[in-house]
C-alpha cells in the first residue's frame, strides 16, 4: 500500500478510501475520526485517481486476506435485520 501511495502522492489511508470508492458508485466509505486533519485527509481521497494496475494490485492483496469469525458477537448479531 505504501508503494501505491507514494506513486499517487497520497497517504496509505487515502489509497484505501480511494480503492473503496472505486469499487462501485453507490459504495460510500465512512471512516471515523476525531481529528480535523484526518477528516481532511480522508475527504482528499476522493481526488486520488488509482490506475487500473493499482486497483488490480490492491484487489489481489485483498483477496489474499483470509477472513474468519463472526462480524459481531452473538448478542449484537440478533440486532441485525430485526
Amino acid at each position: 500500500m505504501a508503494a501505491i501511495a507514494a506513486r499517487n502522492n497520497a497517504t496509505p489511508a487515502q489509497v484505501a478510501v480511494a480503492w473503496i470508492l472505486a469499487q462501485h458508485p453507490t459504495i460510500v466509505p465512512i471512516p471515523g475520526t476525531t481529528k480535523l486533519h484526518r477528516l481532511q485527509e480522508n475527504t482528499a481521497a476522493a481526488d486520488v485517481e488509482l490506475s487500473p494496475a493499482d486497483l488490480e494490485e490492491i484487489t489481489a492483496a485483498d483477496n489474499r486476506v483470509d477472513i474468519t469469525g463472526d462480524r459481531y458477537p452473538a448478542h449484537m448479531q440478533r440486532w441485525i435485520n430485526c
